[in-house]
Formats: structure tokens, sequence, C-alpha cells
């Protein structure tokens, strides 16, 4: 049997990078690298974009807790053997990624992992909490540290989870002999035997039973009871809908099981200017006949605060459902802020209404316009001069109705004088 003991790195590189230490936790990680991020930007210090990368990288690993488990033990070059940061860099012990984490009893948190074949015994985690969480395109384009209140199942903190004053108090429960689980047999038939595993009743899973006089006051024996904090969420730029932040070990609490996840999902709300398309911004605007033909002005308050002024000279004209495009004032990309999308606008040019002038205003409309293409109008019985209406769905879909109407009725007819 081989035996090989999990050992910790001592690179702290990314750690010195941010400021923090390695027993930080995720919030103080946060923070440090919002902080260094407004600071060392490209768009305020161009001269550093090569520290904001650096800040960046450091981000990406430590936020990360299976990135950061494995840079704590192997440091930047176990997380360069196994290729990109957060792929398995224990390919060179001849393992798969799977059973390399098998191997580390706990899910990679024991001490020691044993080869050739042994298995350490896996700690049972508890089920993940996933709740939505509402955001405006604001808050996905600006980045938001935001409070939320969570509600959970936590070990109770006046028994420590236990259940009782004294834990010599709680006794194995008689029903299932301490196993939290009962077997029921069920006769299906002659010869035919049907096994069911449930919990027990009696103890509801828990493998011991506790006298009322000795339960927990604050609890009732049940060893869990809610709990509700603050916690606070980093919504970063460039974040889009669907997201899924990720708050671990902050799922429902019980004895002997390792807590879950606490999941947000973000849901964007629908932005009363600004369409999200990717990386993309879209507005719809429309346009005058005039300002599509003379030129204009157009004035769009940015998501950031900031106001942009477009100007359309006279004589570049705007064709109605085209899309113009106004480069980097889209969406930042997610951790990569500097990077921008970009913003598109497709116009809608609104034609007057019929009649709005007399001949003499059509005449001198009609001088300052490109002339009319010269046709040939025919001559002969063949021609017939007809009227062009306005198109209606409604009417025509009546009239096809009708006709169809129609078609039966003389259907019928030559029918019944068959017979």
């Amino acid at each position: 049997m081989v035996i090989m003991a999990a050992r910790g790195s001592s690179d702290t590189k990314l750690y010195d990078i941010l400021g923090v230490s390695k027993t930080s936790q995720d919030q103080d990680i946060k923070k440090a690298y919002h902080r260094l991020a407004k600071e060392f930007h490209p768009d305020k210090n161009p001269e550093d974009g090569e520290k904001f990368k650096e800040i960046s990288y450091a981000y990406d690993v430590l936020s990360d807790s299976k990135k950061r488990e494995v840079y704590d033990r192997y440091g930047l070059k176990g997380l360069q053997e196994g290729g990109n940061a957060g792929d398995d860099p224990f390919a060179s012990f001849g393992f798969g990624s799977e059973s390399i984490f098998d191997l580390l009893g706990g899910g990679g948190m024991g001490g020691m992992f044993f080869g050739g074949g042994g298995r350490g015994r896996r700690q049972r985690c508890g089920e993940d909490i996933v709740k939505p969480l509402k955001v405006t395109l604001e808050d996905l384009y600006n980045g938001k540290a935001t409070t939320v209140r969570l509600e959970r199942k936590a070990l109770c903190s006046d028994c420590n989870g236990v259940g009782c004053r004294n834990s010599k108090a709680a006794r194995n429960c008689t029903d299932c002999r301490g196993s939290g689980m009962k077997m029921q047999y069920r006769q299906l038939g002659p010869g035919l035997v049907q096994q069911v595993q449930s919990v027990c009743s009696k103890c509801e899973g828990q493998g011991s039973v506790i006298p009322d006089k000795d339960k927990c006051k604050a609890c009732l024996g049940k060893k869990i009871k809610l709990e509700t904090k603050e916690v606070e969420i980093d919504i970063e730029k460039g974040m889009s809908h669907g997201t899924k932040i990720t708050l671990s070990g902050m799922g429902d609490e019980e004895p002997g099981i390792t807590p879950g996840n606490c999941i947000y999902v973000l849901q964007q709300e629908a932005h009363s200017l600004f369409e999200r398309s990717g990386n993309n911004l879209v507005i719809n605007h429309t346009l005058s006949l005039t300002e599509s033909l003379c030129g204009f002005q157009l004035v769009i308050n940015h998501l950031d605060g900031r106001t942009l002024v477009i100007t359309r000279n006279p004589g570049d004209v705007v064709p109605s459902d085209s899309i113009q495009i106004v480069e980097d004032e889209g969406m930042p990309t997610h951790r990569r802020p500097f990077d921008k999308g970009h913003l598109l606008i497709k116009f809608k040019v609104e034609f007057p209404e019929s009649n709005f002038g007399d001949d003499a205003t059509y005449k001198a409309l009609e001088s300052l316009l490109p002339p009319r293409p010269a046709i040939e109008i025919p001559v002969g019985d063949h021609v017939e001069e007809v009227d062009l209406n306005d198109y209606h769905a409604a009417s025509s879909s009546a009239t096809q109705e009708s006709d169809d109407e129609d078609d039966d009725m003389r259907g019928q007819r030559v029918g019944c004088a068959q017979q």
C-alpha cells in the first residue's frame, strides 16, 4: 500500500497580490479584489494593465473553492501542471480527476489519501438552497454589493447541535437500534417478499432519543433551529440573467452532514430603454422623415450615469429598419470589465400622413428630392387602370373565408344535381 500525506504549499503569491492572508474568508477576498480593481483599472491607469491582470487572475483562483484548495495544497505549479487554472493537477499521480478527490477523504479535505485502490469515507453533504435574486441592468453594468436576509436551518448554538444539555442523556433508539432507519418486509405473494427501508419515526432518523426533561430548551431536542442572518452578495460587472452566485457552506445544517451551498440565481428586470443581447446593448429609436434626411441629435442617458450625445449630419440619410453602432458602449465583459460590447441602435423612420400639404408644397418638396424614375405608360385594350388601397389583414381574411364558403355552397349544389 502506498501512503501519500497531503501537504500544504508555501506559495502565497496570489494572496499577496490581493493583500490578504491564507485564512481570509471569501467575503474578505471579494472586498480586497474590488478595492484593488478600482485602483488599478486600465480605464483610470492604463499603465497598470499588467497589474490588473494579476489581480483578476488571483481573484479568479481564490474565489473558486476548488481552485483555491488546489492552490493551497500545490501552489501555482500544481495549477499549471494541470493545464488551465482549475484543471486536474493530479494527472501525474496516475489517478483520474474523480478518483483523486474520492481518495481525499471528506471531499478533498482529508489529511491523507491512499493509493492502490483504498478509499476514504466520504462525509454526506446536504442539499443546496437555490434562491432568485432580482437585479437591474444598472446593477449588472456597474456592479453592486447587496445585502440579503438568508433564512436557513442551523445547528442549535445553545446545545451545539447535540439536542440536550448533557450529551450522555441521549440514548440509542430501540426501534432502529441506533441506525436511524427501519427495515420492513412486505409479503407480495407466495415466496415473494419486498424489503423496504424507511426513516425511523421514533427518532426521526437521528438514531438516538432524548428524554423530555433533558432536551435543549432552545431547539426542543431537534438539534437545529431556523436562523436568519444577513449576508453580502457581490454582483460583479458583466454578470447576466441566470448567473449563479454560490455561497459555499451556507445551505441548511444538520448533525453529521456537511452543509450544502446557498446559490443565488440572478433575475434581471426589464429595462425601460436598453435591451441586452450578449455583451451588446440595443435601443429602438424612431426618427421623423426630416431627421432621417436632414440629420438629428440623439441624447442617451447611459447605465453608469454618463450622457451620450449622437450627432448625425444633414445628408447622412438613415434608412428605416437600419442598425447603427456605437462601439465599446455596450455591457462590460464579466471579469474583464474594461472589454465592452457595443451599443446598437435600431432606427425606424416615421413617414407623415397623406395630404399633409397642397400642390405647391409637394412641388417644392419634389424640387429638393432626387427626380422620379422615368417610365413609359403602355396603351391598348389590354391596359387597365386599377386603384391602390391600404391592406388590412382582418378584412382580407374575412374575404377569403367568404370565398371559401361560396366554394363550399357551389360544391353542395353540384353534388345535389348529380344525385
